[in-house]
């Protein structure tokens, strides 16, 4: 499948891709609410407390892109909302990218 030209998405210099995200907390369900200042903004239903959104947020992303939880980690951003997830880069042909996209209908 590839890597798309999502603005949210780098390859880093290991050959690993870098997700930009703008997470917020507490949202009814899990949802891509859209961009926001150039990373992929997602509503995240966990909590903000001891790590929970953080955990949600790499095993929704692994679940979408279709990948194991492990090639999936949090480089930065551990307590705040923009954060920097990296795909290891033996998933990138394999991970489904277009799962990030905003779905219209789910506004």
């Amino acid at each position: 499948m590839g890597l798309p030209a999502f603005p949210f998405l780098k390859l880093d210099a290991t050959g690993g891709v870098v997700i930009d995200v703008h997470a917020m907390p507490n949202a009814n369900k899990t949802v891509v609410q859209g961009l926001h200042d150039g990373a992929v903004h997602i509503r995240l239903k966990a909590p903000p407390v001891e790590g929970k959104a953080n955990e949600a947020l790499l095993r929704w992303l692994a679940t979408e892109l279709e990948i194991p939880r492990g090639s999936i980690e949090l480089l930065r951003g551990d307590k705040s909302r923009r954060k920097h997830c990296r795909v290891a880069p033996a998933y990138i042909e394999t991970a489904r990218w277009d799962k990030l996209q905003v779905q219209e209908a789910s506004r």
